[in-house]
């Protein structure tokens, strides 16, 4: 487990014990600047997964049919890093390609 899950679970495991504690949703969220909503997602995602379900994840899945060709994404990199054009600049460059 990353550096990263760890605290994402220590951080969320604060915000339910506290509430726990106090007997208070409402304060304990406003102490933290949580939510309400978001603390009964955490609330619910720990009580049916455990502490994995608190780790941060990605909130969709990794969509392949709209990434672009690896060469045309290296080209950008390549303007990007070596000639420090914005958007605008690289896309008309791609525009002018075949």
């Amino acid at each position: 487990m990353t550096a990263k899950a760890l605290s994402d679970i220590r951080r969320k495991l604060k915000v339910l014990n506290s509430a726990k504690e106090i007997g208070n949703v409402s304060k304990a969220c406003r102490y933290y600047g949580v939510s309400r909503k978001t603390y009964y997602q955490w609330k619910r995602a720990y009580e049916r997964d455990g502490e994995q379900a608190l780790i941060n994840s990605k909130p969709g899945p990794y969509n392949l049919t709209i990434r672009v060709p690896k060469e045309t994404e290296e080209l950008i990199l390549y303007l990007r890093q070596t000639y420090h054009l914005g958007q605008q600049r690289i896309s008309w460059y791609l525009e002018m390609l075949p």
